[in-house]
């Protein structure tokens, strides 16, 4: 049997997209609907993903209505914006008038302001204003991710009148397996699930079946709270105000869709790039080269120090070049150090387990670390060293190595805890700066070392 007479909702992403490419290359639209519409929601997903903006927008025309809508949702909103740039203006205020609240919300933010006063004033007045609620929050704040349609009970409810209130909101409900229990001034009292009304007798009071709520405030970082979420496992979490009113709820979907998000974001910074918004082999040559230069440019003029102080201790060079060899491997040593204490304290401070007031504790730990790991490389290389050369040479590679290592994994230790106090993402801070201060600040101990040893 060919690839083509396999059923397309059995064939993996890959050899649908080459089918649809195929298709698309040949201008055949009705193969390339053929072969995307029969296949699940979470596949189309993955297909328009990887196509390239023009494509994506043909397939996407191409596809049925709700199977367009449901796609639509569950598209990052950087997608979602790059696809309503290429739609016409009925099409996207449809799409926008069947988004719930806090994803219109996630894609305005990726939207010229420009476009979202238009948007907004196509939808009905109580959507209009659900929107305009969660947008009235600061844009890294948990309020401004969170949905404000929520089911909500009393504990003096039983489970039956909460049941019968639950099923009258099905349609536009957030979720119902959580559910906050509010007092009548809207307090948050605690929460009841799902499971616990559907197993409990009709006439059970909710105060008996409810438990203490996890709530956060609407004014909190939004990783946090989502990290809080998924650490405790919680299907969701009541939002409120300064006076514990509640104002939304926040699921666990949206609380991995962030995560994912900062994490992606973080390892591209701690590469000395920005993320993608786009699988890569999709995304446009320029885009990949724009998410680089930047950070390539300032690690370049970076690197000048290097060269400088390569140049101050030129004379000496000169006198012993054996000192020349081992630049690459102290310097590499160093900045692989600082790197591995970086993206520690990074992954700390995303969890919780470091605050920047800590900064002392984790200074004087790092600087323990890395005493520890320069003794043990400095032995080794003080014994390699001087069998093949010198005890004068490997006492000099020796004392290097421990001094490096310690500056090394200090600097990046405290260079995260630095950027949070400062307000700057800790993984900008992170391996690129990080690297550049530690080949400098090397050399110069290095060439230090060597002079005073070897009398140089």
């Amino acid at each position: 049997m060919t690839t083509e007479q396999i059923p397309t909702q059995n064939l993996d992403t890959a050899d649908l997209l080459d089918l649809i490419e195929q298709s698309l290359s040949r201008r055949d639209l009705a193969a390339a609907s053929a072969t995307l519409s029969p296949v699940p929601t979470w596949q189309i997903v993955q297909v328009l993903e990887r196509l390239n903006p023009k494509d994506c927008a043909v397939m996407y025309r191409l596809l049925p209505k709700q199977q367009a809508v449901e796609a639509f949702e569950a598209l990052s909103p950087e997608l979602q914006g790059e696809l309503v740039r290429s739609l016409q203006d009925a099409e996207i205020a449809a799409l926008f008038a069947e988004m719930d609240p806090d994803d219109r919300v996630w894609l305005l933010d990726e939207l010229p302001a420009s476009v979202a006063p238009r948007l907004l004033r196509g939808l009905a007045p109580r959507e209009r204003d659900l929107t305009a609620s969660v947008l009235g929050y600061s844009q890294d704040s948990i309020g401004r991710r969170m949905s404000p349609e929520y089911v909500t009970t009393h504990p003096d409810l039983t489970s039956a009148e909460t049941l019968r209130r639950m099923r009258a909101r099905l349609a536009d409900a957030e979720t119902i397996y959580t559910l906050p229990v509010t007092d009548h001034a809207r307090r948050v009292v605690g929460v009841v699930s799902l499971r616990d009304l559907l197993t409990a007798d009709d006439d059970a009071l909710v105060e008996s079946l409810m438990q203490d709520a996890h709530t956060v405030p609407a004014d909190s970082g939004a990783e946090a709270a989502a990290r809080d979420c998924t650490d405790l496992g919680l299907l969701a979490v009541p939002v409120v105000d300064s006076e514990h009113r509640l104002v939304g709820i926040f699921t666990i979907d949206d609380a991995a869709r962030i995560l994912k998000r900062e994490e992606s974001e973080d390892a591209a910074r701690q590469g000395g790039a920005e993320p993608l918004t786009r699988p890569y082999l999709s995304t446009p040559i320029r885009r990949i080269v724009r998410s680089r230069v930047v950070w390539l440019l300032v690690l370049a003029v970076g690197a000048t120090l290097t060269v400088k102080v390569l140049s101050v201790f030129e004379a000496t060079l000169e006198q012993l070049t054996v000192l020349a060899l081992f630049v690459p491997l102290l310097i590499g040593t160093g900045g692989n150090t600082g790197n591995q204490a970086a993206t520690t304290v990074t992954r700390a401070l995303a969890l919780g387990e470091v605050r920047p007031r800590d900064m002392v504790r984790v200074l004087t730990r790092e600087l323990r670390v890395g005493l520890s790991l320069g003794v043990l490389l400095g032995l080794l290389g003080f014994g390699i060293t001087a069998l093949i050369y010198d005890w004068q040479i490997g006492l000099v590679i020796g004392c290097t190595l421990i001094a490096v290592c310690s500056v090394a994994a200090t600097i990046g230790g405290i260079m995260p805890l630095v950027a949070r106090t400062i307000r700057v993402d800790p993984a900008v801070f992170s391996n690129p700066f990080i690297t550049t201060f530690v080949d400098a600040t090397g050399l110069v101990i290095y060439f230090v070392i060597a002079k005073a040893i070897l009398g140089i």
